[in-house]
Parts: C-alpha cells; sequence; structure tokens
C-alpha cells in the first residue's frame, strides 16, 4: 500500500508499465467533470470507476481484495478513511473470491485506517486488504484500475518472476513480490 498525493505519483512510475499513462491521465483530466461509472483509458488493462456518494460507517465497511487489478484510489472531493490491512493476516473471509467480479471480501477489522484528503491517493495491490469509501459527508473519488502485471488481465498475461502456481489460494502473492514493490519504490 502506497499512500501519496495527486503531484507526487510521477515517483512511483517504476512500480508498473501502465503507471505513468495512469498518472498521465490523472493529472490531464478534469476529474470533476467525469460522470460517475466505469471510463475506458485502454480497454481492460487500465480504466477508471467514478465513485459521488455518501460515505459509509467503519462498521459498515468491509475489507476487499483483488487479484487482478491494482486500485489507485484518489479522493476528488471529500476524505476518504480508508482501512488497510496486510491480505495474509485476513483470516475471516465472507465467501470465495468472485473470479467476475475479481473481489473477495473479509469480516477482519482493518489493521490501521488512512485518513486521505482530497488530492491524496492509495495505491492497493493485490497483497493488500483494503476498505474503502469511510466518510462522515459525501465523497467523490476516482479508482483507476490497472491490471496486475501478473494477472491474465494484463496484455500478454506473463507471470510474476516471483509468482508460483501455489500462490493463488486466495488473493495473496507471494511474500516477494511486496517486498520488491518495496525496493523499487524507494526514491
Amino acid at each position: 500500500m502506497i499512500l501519496s498525493t495527486r503531484d507526487r505519483l510521477d515517483g512511483y512510475v517504476s512500480l508498473h508499465p501502465l503507471f505513468a499513462r495512469a498518472f498521465d491521465y490523472i493529472r490531464t483530466t478534469d476529474l470533476l467533470a467525469l460522470a460517475p461509472g466505469r471510463h475506458a483509458i485502454a480497454g481492460d488493462d487500465l480504466f477508471v470507476i467514478v465513485e459521488d456518494g455518501p460515505g459509509r460507517r467503519r462498521d459498515e465497511a468491509q475489507l476487499e481484495c483483488h487479484r487482478k487489478y491494482i486500485d489507485i484510489q484518489l479522493v476528488v472531493e471529500g476524505v476518504d478513511e480508508m482501512g488497510w490491512k496486510a491480505l495474509a493476516d485476513c483470516t475471516q473471509p465472507v465467501a470465495d473470491y468472485s473470479e467476475e467480479r475479481d473481489v473477495q471480501f473479509f469480516r477482519d477489522a482493518p489493521a490501521s485506517w488512512i485518513a486521505t484528503p482530497a488530492g491524496a491517493c492509495c495505491i492497493f495491490f493485490p497483497e493488500d486488504a483494503h476498505a474503502p469509501r469511510v466518510a462522515a459527508g459525501n465523497l467523490r473519488k476516482v479508482i483507476v484500475k490497472v491490471a496486475d502485471v501478473g494477472s491474465p488481465s494484463f496484455g500478454s498475461a506473463q507471470a510474476r518472476p516471483t509468482e508460483t502456481a501455489e500462490a493463488s489460494a486466495c488473493c495473496p502473492p507471494t511474500a516477494a513480490a511486496p517486498a520488491a514493490r518495496t525496493a523499487a519504490a524507494r526514491p
């Protein structure tokens, strides 16, 4: 998980081949003018979901994870208090992973809450469970969905060098993936 601001995203370009395009879209698009819903950038590899509506309470938010996509959750208006927990520490699934919706929910409580104001974002990787849309009032946010390089949704479906066949019990990639991302993220 990465917490950053809209103007500092270029420091993370090296983490994914589509991040440069995603960050350029965030910088050059009038995000307030986008209608709620899905907007294509590069087919299923890169797209945006715009959400605009009331937030929910902490006790209403469930942790979720995704296998196929990285979420760049940018707050446009309001403050989103997003919950986070390492996926490897989640032990209470609500149901099995949904391949069709690319989501699995958990009853676990987040390990931490991150107050994310307008202009800031959280980047959640497949190894991050997150509970978004916790806000006292209205919340407008843009979720950029970036196909994870190791997932079949990404262009050539190439496997991550650290991924093994056994690593797909729920959503978790191997433990080496977060360490590799962290090392690459250091300026």
